[in-house]
């Protein structure tokens, strides 16, 4: 099982965009430290969206260094790209065949409009490891935080 830290565009990446943010990934990675130790990790872009690193803390845990270098790291593909990684108050769902990323007061409207519901899929960036993001990470969101937070018509 692995460690994972999501990161959510606030905008669907292009493939150029994608594929450039994914040799970067790749550099960053096989270069990762904590403490002098080389970590083992890898990282992915999923759905041209979601930014994801995995972490083998079996093998050499993160420290606080290394995910302080990490941060920099995106700040610097945020900069270079002109997007936000680091917005937690975007909400993500399946509309249709598609990944809408809306702000939270935009979500409520959407739900009011019955647009969103329970059974929409959202993801769920908070997961923290493989096996969370294999089961959890997309689900319907009666089975999410987000029918906690979010008031959902009876």
């Amino acid at each position: 099982m692995e460690r994972i830290w999501i990161y959510q565009s606030n905008r669907e990446l292009t493939a150029e965009e994608t594929e450039k943010i994914t040799k970067k990934l790749e550099e960053f990675t096989k270069e990762w430290a904590a403490h002098g130790k080389q970590l083992a990790a890898r990282a992915e872009v999923r759905f041209n969206r979601f930014i994801i690193l995995f972490l083998n803390e079996a093998l050499e845990a993160a420290s606080g260094c290394s995910i302080d270098s990490s941060v920099r790291f995106l700040k610097g593909i945020e900069n270079e790209l002109q997007i936000d990684l680091f917005d937690r108050m975007q909400i993500a769902y399946r509309k249709d065949d598609e990944i809408e990323a809306v702000s939270r007061i935009e979500f409520e409207k959407r739900i009011d409009q019955g647009e969103v519901n329970e059974d929409t899929i959202v993801f769920d960036n908070t997961v923290a490891n493989s096996n969370e993001l294999a089961s959890r990470w997309e689900v319907p969101m009666k089975s999410s935080w987000h029918a906690k937070v979010f008031k959902l018509p009876v």
